[in-house]
């Protein structure tokens, strides 16, 4: 018997175009999200060129910024950078939860890849962690699900 055809993507910015919408609020967490994401396009051999930062005020509003990004026809992917952190109030759950319907829906709604690159933690500590300029770097890895994900897009 013969296995089944495996289709699966290539992490590679080679001849891609990608947009990645960032927020402004928790920048001291963000600006390390984003600082991965392009040294992991750069690394998958991404020009400037093909490259787009849109900067956003808030995590809140990624998923309109990601949807008209993806609308526009002139990405292959999308990747939504941003951080809340859990507080006193229950802000964070309406924040993080219409964050990630969003993000989700605008990819849904596109066709286009919306990689979900928001931290949704309790503590700052938590935060730093994962957008440590080391290896495990969150924004570096949303780069290279969407330079996957646009690679598997356009097999299918």
């Amino acid at each position: 018997m013969t296995e089944p055809r495996a289709i699966e993507g290539e992490v590679s910015a080679r001849g891609r175009r990608v947009a990645i919408a960032a927020a402004r609020f928790n920048d001291f967490i963000v600006s390390s999200l984003l600082k991965g994401a392009t040294a992991a396009w750069t690394a998958r051999g991404g020009a400037a060129a093909d490259l787009a930062v849109v900067r956003v005020p808030g995590a809140f509003e990624l998923p309109l910024a990601a949807k008209k990004l993806g609308a526009s026809g002139r990405y292959d992917a999308v990747v939504a950078l941003g951080c809340v952190i859990r507080g006193d109030t229950p802000h964070f759950d309406y924040v993080a939860g219409e964050c990630a319907r969003g993000i989700s829906q605008a990819g849904l709604e596109t066709g286009v890849p919306v990689i979900f690159g928001v931290l949704t933690v309790e503590t700052v500590e938590q935060a730093l962690e994962r957008a440590a300029t080391a290896a495990g770097n969150k924004g570096g890895e949303a780069m290279e699900a969407a330079l996957e994900m646009a690679s598997l897009l356009k097999q299918l």
